[in-house]
C-alpha cells in the first residue's frame, strides 16, 4: 500500500538552524531517502518552499480568489512530502517516525487510494500524480 508521510514543522525553528546544522540535516534527509530507495520503500519525496512563498486558491460560484499564504495561521507547517510503500499502518508509523526532519515538527501519514480513478488505466507515476492530497 502506498501513504504519504505529511512533514509540519514550525519554519522558525527551521530558519534558527546553524548553516551547519541545515547541512546536516539535509545530509540526513538524503542519507534516509537513499536507504528507503534501497528498501523498495521509496516512491518520491519534495520540500516545500516557505509558506510566505504560497497562496491560497479558492473558487466560489465560478469566481476565484487567491490570496497571499496559507489560509489557516498555525505553528507548525506543511513543509514537505515523502510518498512510500508499506504493507500496512503500522509500518509507514514506523517509517515515518525516522524521518529527519520530524524532530522540526511532526509527520502525518496518510494511506493513498490504491488505483484513482479506478477505471482508467495508467501507469504507476500517472496514478500518483493523479491522486488526490
Amino acid at each position: 500500500m502506498k501513504y504519504r508521510c505529511l512533514i509540519y514543522f514550525d519554519e522558525a525553528r527551521h530558519r534558527a538552524l546553524t548553516p551547519e546544522a541545515h547541512v546536516e540535516l539535509t545530509r540526513a534527509c538524503l542519507a534516509y531517502d537513499d536507504e528507503l530507495r534501497e528498501a523498495g520503500r521509496f516512491i518520491t519525496a519534495s520540500p516545500l518552499r516557505p509558506v510566505q512563498t504560497a497562496a491560497t486558491v479558492r473558487v466560489t460560484d465560478g469566481q476565484v480568489s487567491a490570496t497571499d499564504g496559507p489560509f489557516a495561521e498555525t505553528k507548525e507547517q506543511l513543509g514537505g512530502f515523502i510518498m512510500i510503500r508499506a504493507r500496512d499502518l503500522n509500518e509507514a508509523i514506523a517509517v515515518a517516525a525516522k524521518i529527519p526532519v520530524g524532530w522540526l515538527g511532526c509527520v502525518e501519514v496518510r494511506p493513498l487510494p490504491e488505483a484513482w480513478p479506478p477505471d482508467l488505466e495508467r501507469g504507476e507515476e500517472a496514478n500518483a500524480a493523479a491522486m488526490p492530497g
